[in-house]
């Protein structure tokens, strides 16, 4: 088969007809990624391929820069203040040594998708790649909006702090831009009071909520606020980072008595910090609940485990691995357990990087199903488990142990305006698995019956899931 050729990913014929028949034309809905509102809202061109691949001054691809620190590229050339060229230089000789990670499929796929380039991308063929590309990105049909809506995107759901004014999702609210682009919340500073800074950051959600914060009532009005704001605005999910979680109740006093100390900035122990993060939990899920939302769960991530580097550069720069919190499912079981006490179990999708948790999650779902079509959910294969390999096994595990016709699919976890070509794989890998299961018997032999799936999954579950349309 010829590399990213028209069926590549896609084993025999009636996978090839699943995809080119039902899911390839299917719109996008992205309803988890880490685009800037701002940078749609201004939409400026891009000065060139390096901007928008590797590092566009203000963040940058840390799945890239990974890559190219395994090569031995120097860190002046993935983060430092280089020539733009050098630094695609640099790419260009990391992605030739890139066989079998997604990655090199995925560089190929942008090239060829969005460029018209079917050149390999090598040191050699850099100069010539780097001339024509940047030719394309300086025309108006490579700004922001115009890759977004050419990509066939009708819903982009950001990540947004709770005390975020908002202001670019309401100007883009008040324009037509061929898309809607919608505000997620992710509350991660509120449930981390054991971080530098924290006591300003609940200043700040104060001033944005007029709420002076200083107990778990006037956290929970504030957030009570937050979510009618970010509602009037369209949203309806909101996603929380646990890189670990212990389940640790306490009554409301005591959890006063931690926040007081927080602002005060005493130190926590561990125990306080799993005392204010289980109310807060309870309470989130609960507000989710009455506002009919979505809550997103990434579970078991280790983050800036290399401590020279993360003083150095920061978060979110390619020092981050598998978590291995060998009990955070019973963790998640206890949190749940305690929700339904007060009939607080919202729609809920649970992602992890350790695919040992995956079992455990798609058996907990199980659980607490009920009220509305697959409340919860097993998420898509994230971050690392972004892989073929690993989007077949969550699909499987899925099938096995639920109902993966109610899946809600695919969603970038980016902060390209060029990743979208991952929802291309997905679905290719979709509609391999659905045809192995029939050609083995195991599945009807029904295109138009499998084709129905294919499009449900790819898009219309995620539609009326969020209720982005209703």
């Amino acid at each position: 088969m010829d590399f990213l050729g028209e069926d590549f990913l896609l084993t025999g014929t009636l996978a090839s007809r699943l995809f080119h028949g039902y899911a390839e034309a299917m719109p996008i809905i992205d309803f988890h990624c880490h685009i800037r509102p701002e940078d749609v809202w201004e939409n400026k061109p891009f000065a060139n391929l390096t901007r928008v691949w590797l590092n566009d001054g203000t963040y940058g691809d840390h799945y890239k820069w990974r890559l190219m620190r395994a090569n031995g590229v120097p860190e002046e050339l993935i983060t430092g203040d280089r020539d733009d060229y050098d630094k695609f230089l640099a790419w260009a000789g990391t992605i030739e040594r890139a066989v079998g990670n997604p990655l090199y499929e995925w560089t190929h796929l942008e090239l060829r998708r969005f460029f018209h380039i079917d050149t390999l991308l090598t040191r050699a063929s850099a100069p010539a790649i780097w001339e024509q590309a940047n030719a394309v990105l300086a025309t108006d049909a490579f700004r922001p909006r115009a890759l977004i809506r050419g990509s066939n995107v009708e819903v982009i759901c950001t990540t947004d702090d709770p005390a975020s004014d908002l202001r670019y999702h309401a100007l883009l609210r008040d324009e037509d831009a061929g898309f809607r682009m919608l505000p997620a919340l992710r509350p991660d500073a509120l449930l981390a009071p054991d971080r530098d800074g924290f006591a300003d950051y609940m200043g700040r959600l104060g001033e944005a909520t007029g709420v002076a914060i200083g107990s778990v009532a006037a956290i929970e009005a504030a957030m009570r606020q937050r979510l009618g704001f970010f509602a009037s605005l369209g949203g309806a999910l909101s996603d929380h980072s646990l890189e670990t979680f212990h389940f640790t109740e306490a009554d409301d006093a005591t959890v006063d008595a931690i926040l007081a100390k927080a602002l005060a900035h005493q130190p926590l122990t561990t125990l306080e910090v799993d005392q204010y993060r289980t109310r807060l939990l309870l309470m989130l899920m609960t507000l989710n609940a009455d506002f009919g939302w979505t809550m997103q769960f990434h579970l078991n991530s280790a983050r800036n485990v290399n401590p020279p580097m993360f003083a150095r550069l920061g978060p979110d720069t390619g020092y981050d691995m598998v978590g291995y919190q060998p009990d955070i499912v019973t963790h998640l079981q206890r949190l749940y357990s305690a929700a339904t006490q007060t009939g607080a179990v919202p729609q809920t999708i649970f992602y992890s990087l350790n695919q040992n948790d995956w079992m455990g999650l798609v058996t907990l779902m199980g659980c607490f199903q009920g009220e509305t079509r697959q409340r919860l959910q097993l998420g898509a294969g994230w971050w690392f488990c972004d892989t073929a390999e690993t989007m077949e096994a969550q699909l499987r595990m899925f099938a096995q142990q639920s109902l993966l016709p109610n899946f809600v699919g695919m969603l970038t976890d980016s902060r390209s305006f060029l990743s979208y070509p991952r929802h291309e794989y997905f679905r290719r890998v979709l509609c391999s698995f659905l045809a192995k299961l029939a050609d083995e018997g195991r599945a009807p032999h029904d295109e138009a019956v499998l084709g129905g799936i294919v499009q449900d999954i790819a898009y219309r579950n995620a539609r009326d899931y969020f209720g982005f349309f209703r």
